[in-house]
């Protein structure tokens, strides 16, 4: 298995030192992470970087929302990170009762998704489950962002944001197909059958939120079936084995946590979380830790979940037209085919001859070492699966 390695990006750095030297002057709300000022060293380092976690809810309130924050600032106060709240009462009101509580004593008093560089001063957000009632596919029914909030937040993530999704995270602003993208790769929550224990099985035990389970997860939770199967577009971290519960409707390969590097920013969704014993799980908490990390660009490991369509992607843009370029392209792409294949099989030695094939001929393209880097990072990915024993 490869080594986790932790890093600060440059413009997540930037984004924290701006976001301190507002809180110094005092502009915006006061970080929940930091309130408790005397909680001793632990606290004193708590200023590293900030995270918002987005628990607003215009459907369906899910009770763990509360648990998620409190569980989520704890972890900042032992990792350093402080974290605002964005949860404000409100009215929606439906079948599902009166309106969303919100979290009155932690939420900021006004929406942070004013704009891409007020969004800058976090180096991740979370989305514990702010379900929205867009389920019903009407335009005309108000998301949880609304246009001007979602440009701001698009913009984050295009300039290197990072995006947490817990739980239904997947059922949220389903009448906007990049959100859909960027949380699942197109895949939405639809239905889920009754609480009951199921096992995740792990799929990559490479990434920094793996690392340290058991391949064989055995949980209580509530287990959503999704609208489509993302793996063409994320790396798959955890399926679920529906032969151990009820109610599966995604068959044998059903995807429950995955990653992905999405326009520029980072995305990490995790199925599981509806109960509120999760937010005391150490091991799922330990879990959660690993994709606040991972999308705040503070941990790197596994292939950074670079996929073999995120090259693919890369590629076509890499075609200049010049047949020597268009050459080389081909036979880059026809690699990354061979290795994919022996990647589906298993078989990592000959995906990574293919790999290192490929990377060596990406390294004669013109503007080739963005091409030839994520090569890398599949290359890494694989070796660390080998290693796994995968």
């Amino acid at each position: 298995m490869t080594t986790t390695r932790r890093r600060v990006g440059p413009g997540r750095l930037l984004g924290t030192l701006a976001g301190l030297a507002a809180l110094v002057l005092g502009f915006g709300a006061a970080s929940a992470g930091a309130a408790d000022t005397t909680a001793g060293p632990e606290a004193a380092q708590a200023d590293d970087y900030t995270v918002l976690v987005v628990g607003k809810t215009l459907g369906f309130r899910h009770s763990h929302i509360d648990e998620t924050t409190h569980a989520i600032i704890d972890l900042g106060r032992e990792s350093g990170f402080t974290v605002d709240v964005w949860d404000p009462p409100n009215s929606s009101g439906g079948w599902w009762g009166p309106g969303s509580p919100g979290q009155p004593d932690l939420t900021m008093t006004s929406t942070p998704f004013t704009s891409s560089e007020n969004l800058s001063k976090y180096a991740t957000i979370v989305f514990a489950s702010p379900v929205d009632n867009t389920n019903v596919l009407n335009p005309s029914t108000p998301r949880l962002l609304d246009d001007s909030e979602l440009a701001a937040f698009q913009g984050y993530i295009r300039g290197g944001g990072g995006y947490v999704g817990l739980h239904a995270a997947t059922d949220s602003m389903h009448t906007v197909p990049w959100y859909s993208k960027l949380s699942g790769g197109g895949a939405r929550f639809v239905n889920h059958p009754a609480q009951q224990t199921a096992t995740m099985r792990v799929e990559d035990p490479t990434h920094p939120s793996t690392e340290h389970l058991p391949r064989a997860w055995v949980r209580f939770d509530e287990w959503y079936n999704f609208t489509s199967n993302p793996r063409d577009s994320v790396r798959v971290l955890l399926t679920l084995d529906e032969s151990t519960y009820t109610g599966g409707r995604m068959g044998a390969d059903h995807p429950i946590s995955w990653c992905h590097n999405f326009e520029g920013g980072r995305s990490w969704y995790e199925g599981a979380g509806h109960v509120d014993s999760s937010y005391s799980d150490p091991v799922f908490l330990e879990h959660l830790k690993g994709g606040i990390e991972w999308t705040a660009g503070k941990v790197s490991g596994g292939g950074d979940c670079v996929t073999f369509s995120e090259v693919s992607g890369l590629l076509g843009a890499a075609d200049d037209g010049s047949v020597r370029t268009r050459t080389l392209v081909a036979q880059v792409e026809e690699r990354l085919a061979s290795a994919e294949a022996a990647a589906d099989a298993g078989d990592r030695d000959a995906a990574l001859r293919a790999l290192q094939t490929a990377r060596g001929k990406a390294n004669g393209l013109v503007d080739g070492h963005e091409v030839s880097s994520k090569i890398a990072d599949l290359i890494e990915w694989q070796t660390g699966l080998r290693s796994a024993g995968m």
